[in-house]
């Protein structure tokens, strides 16, 4: 019976250390960078204005237009990072982000929302929305989410 419960600890040890070298590098640094923000180490406008200085120049100006838009527009959300991304709340709930290309690697930006944000549109509705390039129309599509996203 003792070499059966070794055998049965092994294979879970195994499973689990298996699990973990299954994430990707970034993957890795946005659950580092959401410890810390659950520590309390990165929180408010200055920790959303560092994150959006460190992305890439074409992420950059996306991300300073839609942090522009944000504030101005529901001026009632409180700037913080979630996942070292910079992120919008409404009473510490996260309502929306905005997710660079260079996060994930992925070919384009991404402004999210969250499940706490009344944007729901029958009984299926887009959650995130890819962004390569922001003009007068796609700033007040943004400006219309983000109104019906805090309700």
């Amino acid at each position: 019976m003792a070499s059966r419960s070794k055998a049965a600890g092994k294979s879970a040890k195994s499973a689990t250390t298996k699990g973990s070298e299954g994430f990707t590098p970034e993957e890795r640094a946005a659950m580092r960078a959401r410890a810390r923000e659950l520590k309390g180490k990165a929180e408010g406008e200055e920790a959303v204005l560092a994150a959006i200085a460190a992305m890439p120049a074409p992420d950059r100006a996306l991300a300073k237009r839609v942090h522009a838009i944000i504030t101005s527009t529901a001026p009632g959300l409180s700037p913080k990072t979630w996942y070292g991304m910079p992120a919008y709340a409404k009473d510490g709930n996260v309502v929306c982000f905005f997710q660079s290309a260079d996060k994930f690697k992925a070919r384009y930006a991404t402004l999210g929302f969250s499940d706490k944000a009344h944007v729901d549109d029958g009984a299926m509705w887009p959650t995130s929305y890819a962004l390569t390039k922001l003009t007068d129309a796609e700033e007040a599509r943004i400006a219309a989410l983000v109104t019906k996203a805090v309700g």
